[in-house]
């Protein structure tokens, strides 16, 4: 059997229906035991770009995880009602009562700091991530 040249492999592809090209491919992933479908990469934080900085994050999610002093609840009440407006009473107490809650997702670093400084000012303990 005389050996096909690329051109002549890709010219006799481009003459196939969408349906025998389909059948070609089940029969090479069969014979050669390889799969068709796009390769997934998979980057493990920190280890992608050979030591490259990481990028900088943009987008911060502020979590109450509590109060620093118990005493302080109600301040912490306000200032979480002045985080998220048109937060009720009912619904601020219930927040700072079952912390670790989210207060805020995708804000700005500085937006994210404020927002840490006005609750801990309460008496709340805030985490930024």
């Amino acid at each position: 059997m005389a050996a096909l040249t690329n051109e002549q492999i890709i010219e006799a592809i481009g003459e196939k229906t969408i349906l025998e090209l389909s059948e070609l491919i089940k029969a090479m992933e069969e014979k050669f035991g390889v799969t068709a479908a796009a390769p997934v990469a998979v980057v493990a934080g920190g280890a992608a770009g050979g030591g490259a900085a990481e990028e900088e994050k943009t987008e911060f999610t502020v979590t109450l995880k509590g109060l620093s002093d118990p005493g302080k609840k109600i301040g912490v009440i306000k200032e979480v009602r002045n985080v998220i407006p048109g937060l009720g009473l009912k619904e601020a107490k219930e927040l700072v009562e079952g912390a670790p809650k989210v207060l805020k997702e995708d804000v700005s670093k500085e937006e994210a700091a404020k927002i840490k400084e006005a609750i801990t000012a309460a008496g709340g303990e805030v985490e930024i991530a």
